[in-house]
Order: structure tokens, then C-alpha cells, then sequence
């Protein structure tokens, strides 16, 4: 669950926090993401900001694919280094892969549902190389707005089902992988980010 304090100068894809609210704002988990994810996602309700601004503006929300890496009942596992990005988030245990949406390979107004999931697939790519067959499900929204970080970000939950459990960090930032069943999270909770503990706390919901 990204955002910085040493920000790249890039634009990163926003809806306004109105909108968010009309559909029905909620704190932690919704399991009905396509009631959202149809309005988020419909080109016009979403464009880019520059992301030093994004960050410290709650009218907006940025997106930001949340990726839980499974192999049955175990779900891959991390700590972001001191070098990660998001400084407020360095050093704390993750069940999460991924980033803000920028505007690399798209156009610069506004993303699909089409776009959007190419974009997911990029940032994963960018963090993790997996090397296995997976299939690839949206299963909830995350909303925090109880932290700094959390209010300006929403989260789209998706659960990468793994075939075989062969994964490999791309990105140094990512340290102690491993994949660790929900007993052994909760064990960790407490020294995990917000947006993880939230998810363990339903882990196994998001992986029925």
C-alpha cells in the first residue's frame, strides 16, 4: 500500500473521494467489488494527478491493486525493506503485492476495466516473477480512512490462486518471502501494515 515521502515524479491514477462516497463509503472490507469497481473503472470517473500532490490531497482517492499471492491455504509473505517507497510502510510484514497505477502505458485521461487489469499485471511483474500457472480473481475493496496513509488510497483485492508455489523477488525492497498459512500471520499480525492485518483478519473469506 504505497504513497512516500521521497515521491516520484509520476502521475498516478485518482477518483474523487465523492464519488466514492455516492457508492457507498465503507471502513476495511467490502465483498461486493463489482458494485464499485463498475463506476471506478468507467473512463471519465477516473484521470491522473502528479503523485506529490495525490498524496496529500484526501478529496481524491488513488488505486491501488492489492495482490494476495496464494498456494491453498497459505499466502505468500514479506517485509518491505528500509529502501521501500513508502516510507510510512518500511520495515512492517505484507500479505500484499503491488502499486499505484500510473500512466506509463495508457492514455493519460482515463482507464477501463481492460486497462486497469494490465496495469495490475505490470506492477506484480515489476515486484515478484511467478512461475506458475495462477488464476487471477478481484474478490474485495480495502478502505482505511483511520490511518494518514489509508485515506487517500483504495484498495482493490485481488487473490492470485497459484498452481504450484514458485515464486521469486524482483524488487530489493522485498525481504523474508515466504509463504505462511493463516496461523502464522496472526502469530505476526501485529507487526504487519494495516491494509495486511485487515486481510488476515478475513483470510479466509478472500480465499473461499
Amino acid at each position: 500500500m504505497p504513497g512516500s515521502v521521497n515521491l516520484p515524479s509520476e502521475n498516478i491514477l485518482v477518483v474523487k473521494r465523492s464519488l466514492f462516497d455516492e457508492l457507498g463509503a465503507f471502513q476495511g472490507l467490502t465483498f461486493d467489488p463489482q458494485r464499485y469497481l463498475r463506476a471506478l473503472l468507467s473512463r471519465g470517473n477516473n484521470f491522473f494527478l502528479p503523485r506529490a500532490a495525490a498524496e496529500n490531497d484526501p478529496t481524491h482517492k488513488q488505486i491501488i491493486p492489492y495482490v494476495i499471492v496464494a498456494h491453498r491455504d497459505r499466502v505468500l509473505y514479506y517485509v518491505r525493506g528500509k529502501k521501500a517507497g513508502e516510507q510510512r510502510l518500511a520495515a512492517k510484514g505484507s500479505i500484499g503485492i503491488g502499486g499505484h497505477m500510473n500512466d506509463t502505458d495508457e492514455s493519460l485521461f482515463a482507464w477501463d476495466e481492460e486497462a486497469y487489469r494490465a496495469g495490475v499485471q505490470r506492477e506484480v511483474n515489476e515486484e515478484i516473477r511467478i512461475e506458475t500457472t495462477f488464476d487471477n480473481r478481484i474478490v474485495a475493496l480495502l478502505n482505511d480512512d483511520a490511518t494518514e496513509v489509508g485515506r487517500v488510497h483504495l484498495g482493490v483485492v485481488h487473490v492470485f490462486k497459484l498452481d504450484e508455489p514458485k515464486v521469486e523477488k524482483r524488487e530489493a525492497m522485498i525481504t523474508n518471502l515466504e509463504f505462511l498459512a493463516r496461523e502464522a500471520l496472526l502469530k505476526r499480525r501485529a507487526t504487519l501494515e494495516t491494509w495486511s492485518q485487515l486481510c488476515v483478519d478475513q483470510l479466509e473469506k478472500l480465499l473461499a
